[in-house]
């Protein structure tokens, strides 16, 4: 049965539930930005580069938090993390990765077309997409190796939540952009498709070469929780007063940064997903 009293929330946290530890290591980011950790060495495992070829991640994918599914009507939730951060003033969010794909050359200027980025085709579970307006959802253009320096914008054509298309325009991609940076294309949805969610990627355009070809590609991913870090090198504690969003089944569990200063810090430490 769910978890109806916190009495047995208690008892979950305590006997069933499992355990994840973090261990990662720290990389270059902007300030203000968000940051992936799906590629960053340490526990979890550094993820691998996806291919061009969009699928649906989950809990088996390496990189991800390790968790049990449960059998309906149990579920489970992320009710408890202790994390330190070697920085202060940023966050650290847990995502469901619930779409990726990668592969993309930032030295290529001719249209580079994705097949099958299309959440209402690719085999998503409803659980896992939440609004059937995709409105839980987020869409990044995420680096999984370095580009280079030249400056360079892509124009991004995408499929709207009614079926129509559109370009997100002047996407800044040059300036040596790291491994792991999250540019979140939400905020980039033209006036006139304001209250539209992106239900798609169809293809990127970039406007010169950067110089290096790195890896970028997109990701679609369902923000679980957060948690601000107040101080470097000190603990931050979600419990579930904090409100303990569900996991479900088959998740894709990876950490984020929202930084503070120029690398995402060292972070470390444990939590526990519940059942019940």
């Amino acid at each position: 049965m769910t978890l109806s009293t916190l009495d047995a929330l208690f008892a979950a946290l305590n006997s069933n539930h499992d355990r994840f530890m973090v261990n990662k290591n720290t990389q270059i980011a902007v300030a203000g930005a968000q940051s992936s950790l799906w590629r960053c060495a340490g526990e979890p495992a550094q993820a691998a580069q996806p291919g061009t070829t969009p699928v649906v991640p989950t809990k088996a994918t390496l990189g991800a938090l390790a968790f049990t599914n449960q059998t309906s009507p149990a579920t489970s939730y992320l009710a408890w993390f202790n994390l330190a951060s070697g920085n202060s003033g940023g966050g650290i969010e847990i995502h469901d990765r619930v779409v990726h794909m990668g592969g993309l050359s930032m030295i290529v200027t001719t249209a580079q077309t994705i097949t099958g980025c299309d959440l209402s085709t690719i085999g998503l579970a409803a659980e896992r997409r939440g609004a059937a307006d995709y409105s839980d959802l987020q869409w990044y253009l995420e680096l999984y190796a370095d580009g280079g320096a030249t400056a360079s914008n892509a124009t991004i054509n995408v499929t709207y939540s009614d079926g129509s298309t559109g370009n997100l325009t002047a996407v800044a991609v040059g300036g040596t952009l790291r491994s792991g940076r999250m540019i979140p294309l939400t905020p980039l949805i033209p006036s006139a498709q304001q209250g539209l969610r992106i239900r798609g990627i169809n293809s990127v355009t970039l406007s010169a070469s950067t110089g290096t070809a790195g890896n970028f590609g997109f990701v679609c991913t369902r923000m679980l929780t957060g948690k601000g870090i107040p101080l470097a090198n000190t603990a931050v504690t979600l419990t579930w007063a904090d409100g303990i969003p569900e996991v479900v089944n088959d998740a894709c569990l990876m950490i984020a940064i929202l930084c503070g200063t120029t690398s995402t810090g060292a972070l470390t430490g444990q939590g526990k997903i519940v059942h019940g």
